[in-house]
């Protein structure tokens, strides 16, 4: 299948699906194998076809399968060296890496990917830009805070997968521990669906097609009102807008 589709987002895990006419890709990878490959049959791909995964950091919800994955399907894992290193140790084991270096554009087959820095508190945590079939992807969650590079980087993208993990007032009133408050509401944890809405008004551009929200919290965010607060945001401008589900695969769009 041409295009991308999250197949899982969210803290239980999550692995997004890239494909091109000559490439199939996956970013991250926090589902078993088995997990993984029953959602990739539901939009037609085997795993047999998957050629690499991008790693944004090292959270077990972005690195459980990555095990299974990599060493017993052969699958080369792209990441920068501290996220690696991170890896192995949190495995036990040392799969194939390709390293990249943040900040520095590289080429995979046909797509054109570019890893760019982005706070959250993992050693270097990246979010990506891939090019490919004429089109932009912006793909950018688990951020705390949308800097300015993480703006510049997501300008002019075809489609965006962005995060808007919560509602500030829903985390206040859960009964989480107060440290664990403090970590999503912190510029190095989650945006909330008012950071989402702010940072896609001002990025919007008339080619934009498709948004996805991401990794939307299942205790302290709805997805009704996720929508409603980044629909109102826009005004009425013509682009989709789509929840990027944790337990289902979520829309497919074509690059």
């Amino acid at each position: 299948m041409i295009g991308f589709c999250p197949l899982a987002s969210g803290s239980k895990g999550n692995c997004l699906y890239v494909g091109t006419k000559k490439t199939k890709i996956l970013i991250d990878a926090g589902l078993s194998l088995k997990a993984t490959c029953a959602k990739l049959n539901e939009i037609g791909v085997d795993i047999g076809e998957i050629k690499a995964i991008l790693i944004t950091h090292e959270h077990h919800d972005h690195i459980r399968g990555l095990d299974q994955l990599a060493c017993k399907k052969k699958i080369p894992i792209f990441a920068n060296s501290e996220t690696a290193k991170a890896i192995c140790e949190m495995l036990g084991a040392y799969p194939t890496f390709k390293i990249f270096s943040t900040g520095e554009t590289f080429t995979f087959e046909d797509m054109e990917i570019h890893p760019f820095s982005i706070q959250h508190d993992t050693l270097d945590p990246v979010a990506f830009t891939i090019k490919a079939e004429g089109k932009k992807l912006g793909i950018c969650a688990d951020v705390g805070f949308a800097t300015t590079l993480v703006k510049n980087e997501l300008r002019l993208c075809d489609y965006l997968y962005l995060e808007a993990n919560h509602e500030p007032s829903m985390v206040h009133a859960c009964n989480r521990p107060m440290i664990y408050k403090q970590r999503v509401l912190s510029r190095q944890g989650h945006l909330s669906n008012g950071e989402c809405a702010e940072l896609l008004a001002e990025i919007y551009h008339d080619a934009l097609k498709h948004v996805h929200l991401a990794h939307l919290s299942s205790e302290c965010n709805n997805p009704d009102l996720a929508l409603k607060m980044i629909r109102e945001k826009l005004q009425g401008k013509p682009v989709e807008v789509s929840i990027a589900w944790q337990d289902k695969v979520s829309k497919h769009v074509s690059l």
